[in-house]
């Protein structure tokens, strides 16, 4: 089966989605548990019903939550003169945001770019034109308006030295990465558990590791653990669909290329085990994949292609 990925199947910061905001309200999660147990091929299985009667199991406590916490988010807040619509960007990186109020006195705009672990006024709304509720939208993308993608040597194939996987979906094919964001990503088929390892320096910005569910229901759409690292240049790699509880960075952290990051998976919206990689730069409030090679014998360049192996070197 050709494992099946949607451009949508995780929440890295990765591309620019409008929240509609009103009444502002505050709820958690409570902590649940997840079953894991071995199939009869000895794969690990994770669901969060009971396993069948005299099935060994292991329980696995699971965190609030289950994505990354980092919050990049739009909020109101009272002045002299109005309301301020403030972005806080608690991403070690840029990013840039763009908001859009509803006033009495018509549609108001504001977009800018917010330091890494700051905040920014985007817009002011005069104390004249504020209604009791101000109703308003935002959205953000991760990096640099413009980033250009320049690493200094072909990427390194995302796992252990040596071994060869067989790459399921690549560019020029786009059986499930139909849009920008994923046009050029490349899925690598490979077992649960396997290593996964930087195919390039950088700072890792965000991560979800407490997801353990799979399948291709839509409610698998924001299942997937992920790692997020922004390059040197300004773009931002992301590993998606990696197992359950093995994810070895965390945000903040300065990883070198080659480095064991997380185990793979099948998380999220996904057929079968496999690793959904891909390199993003911001295009300007949008999110825009980047065509990529890989590294193989003797320094030469690898462009990677559906149905080919890939090894890493």
């Amino acid at each position: 089966m050709r494992p099946s990925h949607s451009p949508a199947g995780f929440r890295p910061i990765f591309g620019i989605a409008w929240v509609l905001v009103g009444v502002l309200s505050v709820w958690s999660v409570s902590p649940g548990a997840a079953y894991r147990y071995k199939d009869s091929s000895g794969q690990w299985v994770y669901t969060d019903r009971p396993p069948p009667p005299g099935q060994a199991s292991q329980s696995v406590a699971l965190g609030r939550g289950g994505g990354a916490a980092l919050r990049m988010v739009v909020e109101p807040r009272s002045t002299d003169a109005g309301v301020a619509l403030v972005a806080i960007n608690e991403c070690q990186c840029i990013v840039e945001f763009a908001v859009k109020a509803q006033t009495p006195a018509g549609q108001k705009l504001g977009r800018g770019t917010v330091s890494p672990r700051s905040e920014r006024v985007l817009l002011d709304v005069a104390a004249a034109a504020a209604p009791a509720e101000i109703r308003y939208e935002y959205g953000y993308v991760v990096g640099e308006p413009g980033a250009q993608h320049r690493p200094a040597q072909p990427y390194r194939a995302p796992f252990a030295l040596a071994q060869r996987f067989r790459v399921t979906q690549a560019p020029p094919d786009a059986v499930t990465h139909v849009d920008p964001s994923s046009r050029n990503a490349v899925d690598i088929a490979m077992p649960v558990g396997t290593a996964v390892h930087a195919a390039r320096d950088g700072l890792v910005i965000n991560v979800a590791a407490r997801h353990f569910k799979t399948g291709l229901s839509p409610q698998n759409m924001d299942e997937a653990n992920f790692v997020q690292i922004m390059h040197d240049d300004g773009t931002n790699a992301i590993y998606a669909h990696l197992q359950l509880d093995t994810v070895r960075v965390r945000a903040g952290q300065r990883i070198a290329r080659g480095e064991y990051i997380a185990n793979s998976g099948n998380t999220g919206f996904s057929s079968g085990p496999h690793l959904h990689f891909v390199v993003l730069r911001n295009v300007g409030l949008r999110s825009e994949s980047v065509p990529i090679a890989f590294a193989g014998p003797g320094g030469a360049s690898v462009t990677p292609r559906s149905g080919q192996p890939l090894t890493a070197y």
